[in-house]
């Protein structure tokens, strides 16, 4: 079974105060988008840098995902932390996520140069981090997810199928 993380960072979710609903955002495209067979593992945790280390190892290491995704986390003010955890848990760092999302957020707001999101690999585990806001997420993910399963292949993940009428994903011929 092919499982995919999905890790809210937010004070404000991962206390209750309200509904994490940039998670579900994650779901229900990645359900849209994918063909195949697979498992969500969502959790909402705090912005703290040790818990989301741990959860994205957690998630890579114990519970096999190949792909994580996190939302949250990723603008300037002091508790986002999400992109020094990723970078603390990854092995390499793929600059060219963040650099295509920021690209793309910026088409809609000027601020978009503030986003620090990125991406790396830990193991045979792609992570990706997402920013906060459900609309936001749909921009940034629809604009990167075309080289996800390619990635996958590469560091020896399994094979993501897509409704090719939904997402058209690159892999090269032969």
């Amino acid at each position: 079974m092919i499982k995919i993380g999905i890790i809210n960072v937010s004070d404000r979710a991962s206390a209750g105060v309200y509904e994490a609903t940039p998670g579900q955002a994650v779901v229900a495209l990645l359900t849209e988008w994918l063909n195949c067979e697979w498992t969500p593992i969502l959790r909402v945790i705090p912005d703290e840098q040790d818990q989301i280390e741990s959860t994205l190892i957690d998630l890579a290491d114990t519970e096999g995902c190949c792909l994580v995704v996190t939302t949250g986390g990723t603008g300037p003010a002091p508790r986002d932390v999400t992109p020094e955890a990723t970078e603390a848990v990854c092995h390499k760092m793929m600059p060219g996520f963040g650099e295509l999302m920021r690209q793309e957020s910026l088409k809609y707001v000027p601020t978009a140069i503030l986003s620090r999101q990125t991406a790396g690999i830990r193991n045979q585990t792609l992570i990706v981090n997402l920013p906060g806001k459900p609309k936001a997420i749909g921009q940034c993910l629809s604009v990167v997810f075309p080289a996800i399963p390619y990635c996958i292949d590469l560091i020896g993940g399994p094979f993501l199928a897509t409704h090719e009428e939904r997402m058209t994903v690159f892999r090269p011929k032969g």
